[in-house]
């Protein structure tokens, strides 16, 4: 029953890891209105919120249940998708860094200013992320079906 709630929440978190990006990558705009930037901040909030479950869900299954951790530590997609989960985040911090820069303004009850290359840049970010996540969930698919292992 454990094991079956864990797996539940790892999914759970996986997919809003997955929601919370798409839904960055798809209304990032130029020129965000201020309920715009509030909901991407509280998004991105969610987003490392969905992380952390994701981590302690996954590590929970990998050495407590499941297939076990020699199964999945001597999987090349399992590793893999270690590697772009870490990817992923590492791509975040830009973008996250200024969501968090925004609060001056929301606080104050204004919209962010969004320069052309911050855009540019953060636009780039969540789209590299999207592309990522679909890479992780290919390489889950994968691991799953002991392929290459």
């Amino acid at each position: 029953m454990l094991s079956a709630l864990v797996a539940a929440a790892h999914f759970l978190a996986a997919f809003g890891v997955f929601a919370t990006v798409f839904y960055e990558w798809l209304t990032f705009s130029r020129t965000p209105t201020l309920p715009e930037a509030r909901r991407m901040q509280l998004c991105d909030a969610l987003y490392g919120l969905s992380s952390l479950a994701l981590i302690v869900a996954g590590v929970s299954r990998v050495y407590f249940f499941e297939k076990g951790s020699d199964f999945y530590l001597h999987s090349p997609f399992f590793i893999t998708k270690i590697a772009l989960f870490v990817a992923v985040g590492l791509l975040s911090i830009y973008p996250t860094m200024q969501f968090i820069t925004w609060r001056t303004a929301t606080r104050a009850g204004q919209a962010p200013v969004v320069d052309a290359s911050t855009f540019a840049r953060i636009a780039l970010l969540l789209r590299l992320e999207v592309l990522l996540l679909v890479a992780i969930i290919v390489s889950a698919s994968l691991m799953a079906k002991g392929v290459l292992h």
